[in-house]
């Protein structure tokens, strides 16, 4: 019998969902380092890179970058198949379907800003809504929600500028490298 082996072409794009995925693990590790004081309360900067893929390699490679995030930190950190897992992969899936939804439009109607905000409260939604109706159900979450969607909204929001700011300056680099006509 001859051993069989397998052979993987590793492509350009492949490593380049690596190193952002990678990227965005290392926020997240980070980010769970913070002591924070109230629980499920986070910055999101792993969605920063996000949002940096989705507009430079598209939809797919952004699924890629947060599908792997989560899994990977999740078990870095300790909480793969766990309740928090569960929650991460509820809002990670929920920001992705609305980022589908809106990345498609006008920039000028959703920019990086209004993706980002939209994205956390999609994000966040997802995480009251399974805690609702999986974790706590019978509880009546709607006294904590608002104060939960105006911190997604703000993370949003500084997620975005962050984002933009980036853009413009990968932006400018670009057009000061390219030789001049």
């Amino acid at each position: 019998m001859t051993p069989s082996t397998i052979s993987l072409t590793v492509t350009a794009e492949d490593r380049r969902i690596a190193v952002m995925a990678s990227a965005a693990v290392g926020l997240a590790v980070a980010e769970a380092a913070i002591p924070l004081p109230i629980p499920g309360i986070k910055p999101g900067l792993a969605n920063i890179v996000t949002l940096l893929v989705l507009y430079r390699y598209g939809w797919r490679a952004a699924a890629w970058v947060v599908g792997l995030r989560i899994v990977a930190s999740a078990l870095l950190l300790g909480t793969f198949l766990t309740p928090t897992f569960a929650m991460s992969l509820a809002g990670g899936l929920a920001s992705l379907a609305v980022l589908a939804m809106l990345v498609r439009l006008p920039r000028r109607w959703f920019g990086p800003v209004g993706l980002s905000i939209v994205a956390a409260l999609a994000h966040m939604t997802a995480q009251l809504l399974l805690v609702d109706l999986w974790l706590m159900p019978g509880v009546s979450l709607a006294g904590i929600l608002p104060f939960f969607l105006t911190v997604a909204w703000v993370t949003g929001l500084v997620n975005g500028l962050v984002t933009a700011r980036l853009m413009e300056y990968a932006e400018t680099r670009t057009t000061l490298a390219e030789p001049a006509a």
